[in-house]
């Protein structure tokens, strides 16, 4: 259904012109030509430092606020992609909201960890402790972001490692394997407990951010479950497709981040999965990049899903040539915003 309720934003005037186009994707449909999310440049661009993991973590929230708006502004949104500010601690931020330590390293700003601190399921009750530091430093940083990006950019959701990705940062990967087979049954309870917690999450950051005012619903929200690349089909369906279903349903407009050839094993299942709507694999370091994989990709939409691609212009005009226009996002960089604004005609010519 289109939406109504759209801002007007500095960083893409043209933003209900994308909100259209975003729309007919997710209903089936094509307009001139497919999804593509082309940035470039902007004409001013101004030095900005990068915000890692331990910044948003530890950092003062106002100045990274601005600091982060600033290097939104240093870049140009063409096509369907759009300004964003995103806030995250990083993939067990969601571990340490339910009683998990938070681990980092000073060599290593943007990489943390949770320190695994379940010991026995029977004894585990997962929930959010909202009086959790870190907890409200989250929310705190999204009313803040909220004020301060409105009417320029966007926000989006943080790092969703939950269901089973939030299992493995509370126990640790490999307990956790061994668990899947000496004690099931615990696991089925304690997969009841963490799925109750994603509502819980969604609900409070949409209200910290009031997404609500800000038409979030036109970009994607990511799910994943990077786990999954240790268990087998019987045990994704069993305990983390159905957590995934549960949290497609809440979210509305999904992405699956499909990490690593390890996950391909479970193909199928996410092809007949109800509410993951885009597929995004991610090849991983070795394994090439997104071009090696139109056979992937057609099977993907043979089945029914779209798919999120990225790389070069000319890699993504490439696959263009293979891939159903209607059923892909294209996500790519050019190094000026003619080059961006050819490209996209080139996609109109050749659709």
């Amino acid at each position: 259904m289109p939406q109504t309720n759209l801002p007007s934003l500095s960083l893409k005037p043209d933003f209900a012109e994308t909100a259209r186009r975003w729309d007919a994707f997710y209903a089936g449909d094509l307009l001139d030509r497919p999804i593509v999310c082309v940035t470039a440049p902007a004409d001013d661009v101004e030095p900005v430092e990068g915000i890692n993991y331990h910044d948003r973590a530890f950092g003062d929230i106002d100045a990274l606020v601005d600091r982060g708006l600033r290097g939104i502004r240093n870049a140009q949104y063409l096509g369907e992609a759009l300004p964003v500010y995103w806030i995250s601690f990083g993939p067990d931020e969601i571990a340490v909201f339910c009683g998990a330590e938070l681990a980092w390293s000073a060599d290593s700003g943007d990489t943390n960890w949770s320190v695994p601190c379940v010991e026995d399921w029977a004894r585990t009750e997962i929930r959010i402790d909202a009086a959790n530091p870190l907890w409200q430093r989250l929310l705190a940083f999204y009313r803040c972001a909220a004020e301060k990006v409105a009417g320029h950019a966007l926000l989006t959701m943080p790092d969703l490692h939950s269901n089973m990705d939030l299992l493995a940062a509370l126990r640790g990967p490999q307990r956790l394997c061994e668990d899947l087979l000496d004690c099931p049954e615990a696991i089925d309870t304690a997969m009841l407990q963490a799925r109750a917690v994603f509502p819980v999450l969604w609900d409070a950051v949409w209200q910290a951010g009031r997404f609500d005012a800000i038409g979030y619903k036109q970009a994607f929200t990511t799910l994943q479950c990077d786990f999954s690349c240790m268990i087998s089909p019987p045990m994704f369906r069993r305990w983390v497709l159905p957590a995934l279903e549960e949290e497609a349903a809440i979210v509305g407009r999904v992405q699956y981040h499909w990490d690593g050839p390890g996950a391909l094993v479970h193909t199928a299942d996410l092809l007949a999965s109800r509410g993951l709507h885009t597929m995004a694999y991610v090849p991983g370091d070795g394994h090439g990049n997104h071009d090696h994989y139109v056979e992937l990709y057609q099977r993907v939409q043979a089945g029914g899903k779209a798919v999120a691609v990225g790389g070069t212009p000319e890699q993504c005009k490439f696959m263009h040539r293979a891939l159903r226009p209607e059923k892909t996002v294209y996500w790519t960089h050019t190094d000026t915003r003619a080059e961006a604004e050819e490209l996209l005609a080139w996609f109109v010519r050749n659709t």
